[in-house]
């Protein structure tokens, strides 16, 4: 039988009194990440039993807009990769890139 090993990914989150994100803090110690800060994070995890997806979409109050579309862009694109690896499906992963394209050309991201 082979060894399992276990690992944590921490996300601390401090609130205002409204409970909105004043800071997002993560910690991934196996891969050398020790309280970074963050201003947004997006975070999907499959249920099997309900087939679907539970979400934390948390961003700062200090977050800037030209940011937040550059995080969504590189989200996207890195969305899109994930999905070609898992499926393999060359059609739906061309589409989804001519997607991205089509984001950042409109929100003039490539300048």
């Amino acid at each position: 039988m082979a060894k399992t090993i276990k690992t944590q990914i921490k996300i601390n989150v401090d609130l205002d009194e409204n409970r909105v994100p004043e800071t997002i803090f993560w910690t991934a110690e196996d891969g050398g990440i020790k309280n970074e800060p963050a201003k947004a994070i997006l975070l999907s995890l499959w249920d099997h039993k309900t087939q679907e997806a539970a979400r934390i979409d948390l961003w700062t109050k200090d977050m800037p807009v030209d940011e937040m579309k550059k995080f969504f862009h590189q989200t996207l694109v890195g969305m899109t990769q994930t999905f070609h690896r898992a499926t393999d499906d060359d059609k739906m992963t061309a589409t989804m890139q001519d997607f991205c394209d089509y984001f950042a050309e409109k929100l003039e991201l490539n300048r």
